[in-house]
């Protein structure tokens, strides 16, 4: 199939990177986008997130004339849907007492409801946003059929999920394989045709359903194998071990891969991909329900752990490190740092928060230092919540001349707690009672 203009809905973090990969590859692309200040910083020829390669690549597509931004489709040989998929807010399902988290679809019910009057006979609609199973061919089909056009015969519709690391998405978009599912194997034939005009990985087709799946199973995995690294972090503090020292012994095995503890699981796709499963089978997905449990009371662990070193937090000064929910990133969303500091705050604790990769973030209820020297000025404790480069490389002697503080908590590895005794602090670490400050005295 011959594809000359294509029409991307949502321009986040991966509705940007691709569409302007296709277009430094020579489609036309259109990128629709419902937030006006992206739309108009994107035609001031800059971009509104971070990650490493999407400027030059946005840059170049703009510069070559392949890329413009929009807030409504356009006709095009293909549409590529890439809209968030969050929780509904407040609102939770219930089985036998089981209660889960709901998914939102309304921005992906809006998108195929907007493509509604440019849908033409030949057309490909590709829905790449992370869905429940059974999404391409329950929702987005029906609605798009109200053109008067059948999915897999006057149109082909496939489902495609992004599966890259934030940090490394241009890359991986090329590299990675793909999986096209459709909801007929012509339907897949034509997303794999879309998709090799620019990725180099391996293209597998399959069918819609098998690939939310698929996509859902990956995240899945993860967030499981990270509960139960968490699991151990609560156990080694009741045994006075040191989780770290023993997962890096138990993974000598050479048939065990244990993940890191840490305050909790975030961002759009670990975090919220898992309950997908539960919404739709709960009387089936308890193991899948019960990490996610754990995961998202780690956040309270933390929080624990902050009052065996201060006691009653009311009224204590705390400098967090870290508000995106990965190291070196700059995304927000679903960050456990944000609930533990959420939980601090309601047991009377006064947070300052510093975040070098969005240090303008707006974030309800939590007060953004202008710097991270403001944050540290007047804290009792440093809490470090991500392991982003710049705080695993700290000083803690410059540090000691930075602040009142002489109480430290590491809650994700990135410290050396000797080093920070040898400059006067108290040392804590997430999972380690055994070399805790408040042990050795």
């Amino acid at each position: 199939m011959k594809f000359n203009k294509l029409c991307v809905i949502g321009l986040g973090y991966i509705g940007l990177p691709t569409a302007s990969t296709f277009a430094i590859h020579g489609l036309d692309v259109v990128g629709v986008d419902i937030n006006p200040s992206v739309i108009a910083t994107l035609n001031q020829g800059q971009i509104h997130i971070h990650e490493p390669g999407v400027q030059e690549a946005f840059s170049q597509a703009v510069r070559v004339g392949k890329f413009r931004a929009a807030n409504q489709p356009e006709a095009a040989d293909a549409f590529i849907i890439a809209v968030p998929t969050p929780f509904k807010s407040e609102a939770l399902g219930e089985d036998n007492g089981t209660q889960y988290k709901l998914a939102d679809l309304h921005a992906v019910t809006s998108a195929a409801e907007a493509l509604i009057p440019y849908l033409r006979k030949g057309n490909l609609v590709i829905l790449e946003s992370t869905s429940p199973p059974r999404t391409t061919a329950d929702v987005v089909a029906p609605i798009l059929e109200k053109s008067g056009l059948k999915a897999g015969v006057d149109f082909f519709l496939c489902y495609s999920p992004e599966r890259v690391l934030p940090g490394q998405i241009m890359k991986e978009l090329i590299e990675n394989a793909r999986v096209v599912g459709g909801v007929t194997p012509e339907s897949a034939q034509a997303g794999k045709a879309l998709y090799a005009t620019f990725v180099k990985g391996q293209i597998v087709t399959t069918d819609s359903t098998t690939a939310e799946m698929v996509k859902l199973m990956e995240n899945t995995h993860r967030d499981v194998n990270i509960a139960i690294a968490n699991e151990f972090s609560r156990l080694a503090e009741k045994f006075g071990v040191d989780v770290w020292e023993a997962i890096a012994l138990a993974n000598l095995h050479p048939r065990i891969k244990i993940l890191s503890p840490g305050p909790g699981v975030g961002g759009h796709c670990i975090s919220v991909d898992p309950w997908f499963f539960v919404e739709a089978a709960p009387e089936i997905a308890q193991l899948i329900y019960h990490a996610r449990l754990v995961n998202d009371a780690q956040p309270r662990f933390v929080v624990e752990k902050v009052k065996s070193i201060l006691g009653a937090l009311q009224g204590k000064k705390i400098a967090a490190l870290g508000l995106a929910y990965k190291p070196d990133v700059d995304d927000l969303r679903e960050s456990p740092a944000s609930e533990v500091i959420h939980l601090l705050q309601a047991e009377g604790a006064q947070v300052q928060a510093w975040e070098p990769f969005k240090p303008t973030a707006q974030l309800a209820g939590i007060h953004m230092a202008a710097s991270l020297e403001a944050a540290l000025k007047d804290a009792e404790l440093i809490l470090l919540l991500v392991k982003h480069t710049q705080f695993t490389t700290l000083n803690p002697h410059t540090l000691a001349g930075q602040t009142n503080a002489k109480l430290a908590l590491d809650t994700v590895h990135g410290w050396n707690a000797e080093l920070w005794k040898q400059h006067g602090f108290q040392f804590f670490r997430l999972g380690d009672s055994k070399s805790d400050s408040q042990t050795n005295a």
